[in-house]
C-alpha cells in the first residue's frame, strides 16, 4: 500500500512562495502519474498539476511540479502566491498499470494571508 505524506505548508503572504513536499513509501512499481491537487472551501477539489513517470518536472502557470526519485519525493513550487491559492493541497499518485488505483495524501493547509 502506497503512503503519501505531504509536509511544507502554512501562511504566507500575497506574493510569497512555498514549496510543498510529498514523500512516499510503499511502493511496488515506479510507474505512476503524480499530481497535486488542492481543495477550497465550499469548493471542489481540483486538479493543479500533473507530472508523469517520463518526466522530471513541469510548470502550471506559477506552480511547478517535480519529482525526486532518489528521495521518493515530489514536490510542488508555488510562486506569486495568491489569497485565491487558499486551500488543503493533496498529493495525488495514480498507477499506470490497470485498474489505475489512485492514493492521496492526508492534506495540508496553506494559507495565503496578509
Amino acid at each position: 500500500q502506497l503512503r503519501l505524506v505531504e509536509s511544507g505548508g502554512g501562511l504566507v503572504q500575497p506574493g510569497g512562495s512555498l514549496r510543498l513536499s510529498c514523500a512516499a513509501s510503499g511502493f511496488t512499481h515506479s510507474n505512476y502519474a503524480v499530481s497535486w491537487f488542492r481543495q477550497a472551501p465550499g469548493k471542489e477539489r481540483e486538479l493543479v498539476a500533473t507530472l508523469t513517470s517520463a518526466s522530471g518536472s513541469a510548470v502550471k502557470g506559477r506552480f511547478t511540479i517535480s519529482s525526486d526519485n532518489v528521495k521518493n519525493a515530489v514536490y510542488l513550487q508555488m510562486n506569486s502566491l495568491e489569497p485565491e491559492d487558499t486551500a488543503v493541497y493533496y498529493c495525488n499518485y495514480r498507477s499506470a498499470y490497470y485498474p489505475y488505483p489512485e492514493f492521496w495524501g492526508q492534506g495540508i493547509q496553506v494559507t495565503v494571508s496578509s
